[in-house]
């Protein structure tokens, strides 16, 4: 009895183990490291009076006081570069930026600190060429967030466009939307194309905008996404979802929604600072676009997504149709929405649709109605096969009669010989036919035949 014990437990634990590992390693998803790019500006400017002190010597306790409150932070990595701080102005040098502390080292912050005691302002203000070399400054990164946050008392002085260039790192998914700091005048008319910008009219506004910038590049930001039914709840799930970034067209993630096991739609972790459009993979598919999500809160997305079901079968049970297949329109468009195989049930959006079922000859359903939570059955007939006995090969091929016309179903393959099997839905069909041998049109074979339900029949091309 202990031996059978022993072995119906080692049996369960063959299989929990797996099971549990397949868990844990779901679980153990890594959030994407934070890299925080500051871009200081250290143009002759800085050195101007500004409240209590210079903005150079604000900027340094700032910049420093933050860093300090950075140490116990994880998963995040910082740098540093500088512009206008090797070149005495005049003469106006437009190259004048270095990456002082790149990504990547040990103790980063202390390094970004003592950088920021040695700075001299001396040059001008190449924010562009600033922003361009930036773009070079992420090492390269599968779960990384990029995120630039740029510090200045001034404008573009070297005739480039940061709203330009930050846009093409954006779209070419470098960095996220950038951070703008301006101290001591308000410079939004010029930076909001560049990214978010906060005015720092004051040593306090400075200090504030420093720590926003922060929270919401580090705080988590939840959503969810309520596919909602036609009598708008939350219902329906299972499906994929995409989200793009707007402004690049990029994707940034692909989930599968789910409904948790109190009925509510899961929660998602989003990064807050881009805006979305989300692509509901459904049949055909739903979009909602210009979602901004709110940093370090919970944000509910609602989608119209109401689905039914369409149900395919075929009469019976008939092992002479294999993978019969059916391809589904929205009613009355030509484009493909999906090719759904008979035996299989599909959800679709509620709606109208147009059905061709790939059988000999075409069944063409129109209208059929997808309803709410419905299933939506359509069953055609079963078919029947033609075999088709031919003494040499030809030319010709097989017809539907039909109110007095011949409609074309198939054409003999010109190089089969004996015969030809063929599956063809219920109905009076029309042969006509030519050996290739024969080098006159009277030399044709025509001949009627009847196409039954699960029955088979024979036609003899000769005489």
């Amino acid at each position: 009895m202990k031996v059978k014990n022993f072995i119906v437990a080692c049996f369960v634990i063959l299989i929990i183990l797996p099971l549990s590992a397949q868990v844990q390693q779901e679980e153990e998803k890594p959030e994407p490291l934070t890299r925080i790019l500051f871009v200081l500006d250290a143009s002759q400017s800085m050195y101007g009076r500004w409240q209590s002190d210079m903005k150079i010597t604000i900027a340094r306790k700032l910049l420093t006081n933050l860093l300090d409150s950075l140490q116990t932070v994880e998963n995040i990595d910082l740098a540093l570069r500088v512009y206008g701080h090797q070149y005495r102005f005049p003469p106006q040098v437009c190259n004048d930026t270095k990456l002082m502390v790149p990504f990547g080292n040990e103790d980063n912050i202390k390094r970004i600190q003592h950088k920021l005691r040695t700075l001299t302002p001396k040059g001008t203000t190449p924010i562009a060429y600033a922003l361009e070399q930036a773009g070079s400054d992420f090492p390269a990164c599968e779960n990384c967030r990029n995120i630039i946050v740029l510090i200045t008392d001034g404008l573009e002085e070297c005739d480039g466009d940061p709203c330009a260039v930050s846009q093409a790192l954006q779209k070419k998914g470098v960095v996220l939307k950038p951070f703008i700091i301006g101290i001591g005048k308000n410079f939004r008319e010029a930076f909001d194309c560049v990214g978010t910008y906060f005015d720092a009219s004051s040593e306090e506004d400075f200090s504030k905008a420093l720590n926003v910038v922060i929270s919401q590049a580090l705080n988590s930001t939840t959503a969810q996404v309520n596919l909602l039914d036609e009598y708008d709840k939350p219902t329906e799930t299972n499906v994929s979802l995409t989200f793009y970034d707007n402004f690049s067209g990029l994707i940034k993630y692909n989930f599968v929604h789910t409904i948790n096991n109190k009925g509510f739609p899961d929660t998602l972790v989003i990064d807050p600072l881009l805006t979305y459009n989300i692509v509901v993979h459904t049949i055909p598919p739903k979009r909602a676009d210009k979602i901004v999500l709110s940093p370090g809160k919970h944000t509910t997305i609602g989608i119209k997504c109401p689905q039914g079901t369409l149900d395919l079968k075929l009469e019976g049970r008939d092992r002479t149709v294999k993978d019969l297949k059916c391809i589904v329109r929205q009613d009355g468009k030509m484009q493909t929405l999906n090719i759904q195989q008979f035996g299989q049930t599909e959800k679709y959006i509620t709606g109208k649709y147009d059905l061709e079922v790939l059988t000999l000859p075409r069944i063409y359903i129109d209208d059929v109605e997808i309803s709410q939570s419905h299933i939506t059955t359509i069953e055609i007939p079963l078919p029947g096969i033609a075999v088709i006995e031919k003494k040499a090969a030809g030319y010709g091929g097989i017809y539907l009669e039909k109110d007095n016309m011949l409609d074309f179903v198939y054409n003999f393959r010109e190089n089969s010989l004996d015969r030809e099997t063929i599956v063809l839905q219920p109905g009076n069909y029309r042969v006509i036919f030519r050996s290739k041998y024969s080098n006159r049109s009277m030399y044709s074979v025509e001949k009627r035949f009847t196409v039954e339900t699960g029955k088979s029949v024979n036609v003899k091309l000769y005489r």
